[in-house]
């Protein structure tokens, strides 16, 4: 496979030259122009932010990317799927509130707001592709309508994948509630009866008859016949079933790499990350600690391993700040020093890269080319 092509821009900006509009030259000049747009539904997966984080991108930056998008002819949403875990994120209403509370509305961004995998997260797509770990991905329904995907990543640390960028976005960000408990567990859920209320829309949107009610009216999961659908993690409003999060964390990274590929395969895909206030956990988060690193610069390519191969490599050649996670850790920086492992030592930010190129996503050698 032939290197290919990540182009960087820095965030240096002259009088006269906004930040907004390098990332507009930037998108050009690494060839988003050469999609075919026209009158084509166009899914912007992005990252609302949970509400109190304040690292998450701003909203300007997705405005941007809707506006080339609609200038070429195509039709832009933005988008994400609803979390697994409890927060501001788990049903599309608070959901998009939520989106609305951190700046992104259609009079901000120029675009709709489409939560992919509906009102409850239960709205997915089975996309076959027989890897490795996953056999059908359960992807976000809208995600798949869309006839091109574009990721716009905030390239932070994350503490189960190391770093979040255009695989993570993409892989566990467009999984359905039940797709992401595929990606987190190797198991099934269970129930938290202090939580149940009895009312008995799990037991009814149950395929396999594994829900019952034992005499205290309390929802009980029968093993033998649950298949781990997680569709009642998402019916349930008073989370009162959970995913047991068991899986492994370089196995995790593997789903997310198998996830990724489901949703990019057989249509065109670009991707853009920004290497922005990099914090050293998710923006799922209901907070966000200080940044790591320096803010380093825009980056856009066709392949998303390069991608985020690219940009882990910046994060890595950079002193990290002394006031921060990383810092109050780091005794001494060399060149050989793995910023992103030092953030999270637990975790293999590797895996997902190998796991990748192993499938044919694409290849962790690139050229870096700077556009000013």
């Amino acid at each position: 496979m032939e290197d290919s092509k990540v182009y960087f821009s820095d965030f240096r900006a002259k009088p006269g030259q906004s930040l907004l509009q390098k990332l507009e030259k930037l998108m050009k000049k690494a060839g988003m122009e050469t999609i075919d747009f026209q009158n084509k539904f166009v899914a912007i997966k992005i990252h609302f932010g949970e509400p109190g984080n304040l690292a998450y991108l701003r909203p300007n930056y997705a405005k941007v990317v809707a506006d080339l998008v609609k200038k070429l002819g195509g039709k832009p949403f933005l988008t994400d799927c609803n979390t697994l875990y409890v927060g501001r994120r788990k049903n599309a209403i608070d959901h998009i509130e939520a989106a609305y509370e951190n700046g992104f509305t259609p009079f901000s961004t120029g675009c709709q707001i489409i939560i992919a995998d509906g009102l409850k997260g239960t709205d997915d797509e089975p996309v076959p592709i027989y890897l490795d770990y996953v056999s059908e991905a359960k992807i976000g329904r809208a995600i798949m309508d869309a006839d091109i995907i574009i990721s716009l990543n905030h390239f932070k640390g994350h503490e189960a994948t190391g770093f979040g960028g255009a695989l993570k976005n993409l892989g566990m960000g467009c999984g359905s509630r039940a797709g992401k408990m595929e990606m987190h567990s190797s198991g099934k859920p269970h129930n938290i009866e202090n939580k149940c209320v009895g009312c008995r829309k799990c037991e009814k949107i149950c395929a396999h008859g594994a829900i019952s009610f034992n005499n205290n009216g309390k929802a009980q999961i029968d093993y033998e016949k649950c298949v781990g659908c997680g569709r009642c993690i998402g019916i349930c409003n008073f989370d009162a079933i959970k995913s047991p999060n068991d899986e492994s964390n370089d196995i995790l990274n593997k789903k997310i790499a198998e996830y990724t590929y489901a949703v990019v395969k057989d249509r065109p895909a670009f991707h853009i990350s920004l290497i922005t206030d990099v914090s050293p956990n998710c923006d799922c988060h209901a907070e966000n600690d200080a940044p790591i690193v320096p803010n380093i610069g825009m980056l856009a390519s066709f392949d998303p391993v390069a991608l985020d191969k690219a940009c882990a490599d910046l994060v890595n050649k950079q002193i990290p700040f002394e006031n921060s996670n990383l810092g109050e850790h780091l005794k001494k920086f060399d060149d050989k020093h793995d910023n992103i492992d030092m953030n999270h030592p637990e975790t293999n930010w590797h895996s997902s890269i190998e796991h990748a190129i192993k499938i044919g996503l694409g290849t962790d050698k690139y050229d870096l080319i700077e556009i000013k």
